[in-house]
């Protein structure tokens, strides 16, 4: 399993909270991606499709989208697309049950930073963010993340 360094930029004193928007069409994975990241991050919107998460992460210009592939209205593959061809800027990571190659190949190529399997969600998260807010590409594997 991969390791958070000893004093992780986002958990820093004198520094603000970075900013996360949370999409996915499942409320208890909403719930429980809000209740590990809402200590240490500001979650400025969680939405439940992909048209509100192109909206939330347009309007609020957070640091950091999660977002979940399968939605309604717009899934999350296209709204990435749309974010990145509206010059957005902000660092997505796919979180997801998919675990096949494709799926990863296809995320990464629409801009995302990270893909992390819902089944890695507490082991990989973290790490994920952290590493992806450094500049980093983060992918799960099932026995840890890669960094790239």
């Amino acid at each position: 399993m991969a390791q958070l360094s000893a004093s992780p930029k986002y958990l820093q004193k004198n520094e603000a909270r970075r900013r996360i928007v949370l999409a996915d069409d499942h409320p208890d994975m909403l719930r429980r991606v809000s209740g590990i990241l809402s200590p240490m991050f500001e979650i400025v919107a969680a939405v439940s499709d992909g048209r509100s998460a192109v909206e939330a992460a347009s309007t609020l210009a957070p640091d950091l989208l999660l977002l979940d592939i399968a939605m309604p209205k717009l899934d999350g593959m296209h709204a990435a697309l749309e974010l990145r061809q509206a010059g957005c800027c902000t660092k997505i990571i796919f979180l997801s049950m998919h675990q096949e190659a494709d799926y990863v190949t296809a995320a990464l190529e629409t801009g995302a930073c990270g893909y992390v399997f819902k089944s890695r969600l507490r082991a990989d998260l973290l790490v994920a963010i952290e590493r992806v807010l450094a500049g980093s590409v983060f992918i799960s594997t099932h026995s840890g993340g890669h960094i790239i």
